[in-house]
C-alpha cells in the first residue's frame, strides 16, 4: 500500500512539474506576441490560448489525483500537507495560465516596438523564473528556495513601480496615446499578479514543509487565521 502511495505521490509531483513548465511557456509565448507583426502575432495569440486550454486540464488531472490520494491511502500528517499544498498551488498555476491568455488578447492592440518592452520582457522573465523555483522548491520540499522567491517578488514589484511612473509622465505628453499606454500598463499589471501567485506558490512550500505558511511577513495557518 505505501509503495502504492508513493508512486501516486511521484506521479503528483512530475504532473505539477509539467503544468509549471506549461505556464512558464504560457508567459514567454503571451509576451513575445507584443513584439510580433499581426499575422505572426495571431498564431502566437492562438498557441496562448491552446496552452491554457492544457494547463485547465492538468488542473482537473491533479486535482483527480489527490483526491484518490487522500481517499485510498490515507496519508500521514506530513504527506496529507503535501497533498493540500499541491490543491492550492494548482490554482494559481492555472490563474497564471488565465492571465497569460490575457496579456495575449491585449497585445493586438499595442504598437510594436513600444519604449515599454524591454521592462516587460525582464518582468516577464523574472516571473517565469519565480513559477519555475516554487514548482522545485515543492519537489524538494526546499523552504530556503521557497522563501528566495517570496522575496523576489519585491524586485517584479519594482518593476511594475517603474514602468507604471513612465506611463503616467508618458500618458501626460502624449493624450492621443493614452489608450494604447493603458493596455501596456495592464499587460504590466498581469504580469505583477503572476508574480503574486508564485509568492503563493512558494509559501504553500512552506506550509508543506512546516504546517504554516506566512503571509506579509506574518506566519498564518492554512485558513488563512493569524
Amino acid at each position: 500500500m505505501r509503495e502504492k502511495f508513493r508512486q501516486q505521490l511521484e506521479e503528483m509531483y512530475h504532473q505539477m512539474v509539467v503544468m509549471g513548465g506549461l505556464c512558464q511557456q504560457a508567459i514567454a509565448v503571451a509576451v513575445k506576441t507584443l513584439e510580433e507583426e499581426e499575422e505572426k502575432a495571431e498564431g502566437l495569440e492562438a498557441q496562448v490560448f491552446a496552452l491554457d486550454g492544457e494547463i485547465d486540464d492538468m488542473e482537473r488531472e491533479i486535482e483527480a489525483l489527490c483526491t484518490k490520494l487522500l481517499l485510498r491511502q490515507q496519508p500521514v500528517a506530513k504527506d496529507l500537507r503535501r497533498i493540500t499544498a499541491a490543491l492550492k498551488m494548482i490554482t494559481d498555476l492555472e490563474r497564471i495560465g488565465d492571465q497569460a491568455s490575457d496579456i495575449a488578447e491585449l497585445a493586438r492592440f499595442i504598437r510594436k516596438g513600444s519604449s515599454q518592452h524591454e521592462h516587460l520582457n525582464q518582468m516577464a522573465t523574472d516571473v517565469v523564473k519565480m513559477i519555475s523555483d516554487s514548482v522545485e522548491a515543492f519537489i524538494h520540499l526546499d523552504i530556503d528556495q521557497a522563501r528566495a522567491v517570496i522575496a523576489y517578488d519585491d524586485v517584479v514589484d519594482q518593476w511594475f513601480d517603474k514602468i507604471k511612473a513612465e506611463l503616467v509622465s508618458q500618458i501626460a505628453n502624449d493624450k492621443e496615446g493614452g489608450e494604447e499606454l493603458l493596455d501596456v500598463f495592464m499587460v504590466a499589471k498581469y504580469l505583477e499578479r503572476i508574480g503574486d501567485h508564485a509568492t503563493n506558490l512558494a509559501e504553500w512550500v512552506e506550509y508543506a514543509v512546516t504546517g504554516t505558511r506566512s503571509k506579509d511577513g506574518r506566519w498564518v495557518e492554512p485558513d488563512g487565521r493569524a
